[in-house]
Order: structure tokens, then sequence, then C-alpha cells
């Protein structure tokens, strides 16, 4: 482990042991190398990794804040990431939203509220006046999925999906599904879902979600055996 790894390690023990809470500001550079037992060069390189990793802040003319460390802060990096990834390694990520998507979505149905389903039908209907608009569709099936997983009131999960949802993938999909006259299907599998949820309904819901992610997945699988490139550059 090089010198930067265990200073970061150390300021991370800080956090964890609660000698760093979330929001506080961490000691002047002297002090806090000195605590650390590095240089100044070295405890300044691991607070630009800790930066980069949003676990700290530095505010300048203010000093360097632990974040509120909260998961929207933390995972925020993993939709970077996600839009980067090609061929094959989609298919991993489809199988991923398969399986986190469909349980949230059964969650939903159980916790949602009148305002949140309301929510839920708006970007439907939405969908349904989009037509074949691909940048509408795409909008606002994103919105619909982000309003049934935050229905969950689970953040750290309503992250990771809004993360691994890439949006250049999502338009893609769109786009072929306009293309080959299927938008209409994937539409009512978008009003199942719907349905379940205003009938709380956990199990039903869970099998919506389920059958709509699987038409992703079989396009996505279709078009990759046609061309293994088709996606990159998505």
């Amino acid at each position: 482990m090089s010198l930067t790894d265990k200073a970061m390690t150390r300021i991370r023990e800080m956090i964890q042991s609660g000698d760093l809470p979330p929001g506080s500001k961490l000691p002047p550079e002297q002090q806090l190398a000195s605590e650390l037992g590095v240089g100044r060069n070295i405890m300044r390189e691991a607070v630009r990794a800790l930066e980069a990793a949003r676990v700290l802040e530095v505010r300048r003319g203010n000093g360097t804040f632990v974040t509120s460390l909260e998961p929207r802060v933390l995972l925020e990096g993993i939709s970077g990431a996600v839009e980067l990834l090609r061929g094959d390694t989609m298919l991993e990520l489809t199988e991923v939203r398969r399986l986190f998507e469909t349980a949230a979505t059964g969650l939903a149905a159980t916790r949602i509220t009148p305002q949140q389903l309301a929510d839920v039908k708006g970007h439907l209907e939405a969908m349904r006046a989009a037509a074949d608009d691909v940048e509408l569709l795409n909008q606002h099936d994103a919105a619909f999925h982000r309003a049934v997983v935050a229905a969950t009131g689970n953040e750290t999960l309503s992250t990771v999906l809004e993360g691994i949802s890439s949006r250049t993938l999502r338009a893609r999909v769109w786009r072929g599904l306009v293309d080959a006259d299927a938008a209409g299907r994937t539409l009512r599998e978008h009003e199942a879902i719907y349905v379940a949820l205003a009938a709380g309904d956990a199990i039903q819901a869970q099998a919506a979600a389920l059958m709509h992610i699987t038409t992703t997945e079989t396009w996505l699988r279709a078009h990759l055996q046609e061309d293994p490139d088709a996606l990159d550059g998505a």
C-alpha cells in the first residue's frame, strides 16, 4: 500500500469513527499531515483522491470538508462509468437492472403515496402523447422509472438504479422500438406497471416490471448478435 493509500485509509477511519462527521471541516494542512504521519504533498494527494470519490469537498478559501456522505453524493460517479460500457457488458448491466428494478417496483407498490402515483401516471400520459418522438419518449420513460423507484423511499436503491440506467442505451432502444413499430407494446408494459402500483399489488408489479425489462434485454441481445459493435459509441 502506497503512502497516499495509507493516508486515504486513515482519513476514512477518522470519518467512520466519528472524529470527522459528515459536514465537518478537516484540520489545517500541517496538522492533518502530522496526524496522518505523512508529508503535506502526500496528504494533498490523498485529499484530491477522496475529493474525486465525493468523500471530501474542497471549498476554495474555506478549507476542506467531509461531504454529506449521502448515497446520492457517494454513488454519483456510477452513471459516468456506465456510459463507457460496451458490447456484452451492456447485457450484464441489463441483468443487474432486471434484478434490482423488479424488486424495487414490487416494493414501490407497497409504499407508493397518492401523490407519487399521480406523478407516475403523469409521465405515463406524457409518453402516450409523445407518439413517435424518441426524445420525449426517452425523457418521460426515464422519469417514469425514476418516480417508481423513488416511491420505495430507499435513497441508496434509487441512486444505484439511476446510475445504472444508461441514457444513451435507453435512447437507442426507444429509437429501435419506434422504428420497429413496437413502441405501443412497450407503452402497454408501462401501463401494466402503473395498474399494479395503483392496486398496491407487489407481485403483479414485479411481474410487470420483469416483463418490461425483458423487452429491453431481448432487443439488446438481438442487436448484439447482429452486430457485436452495434452499441459502441451509443
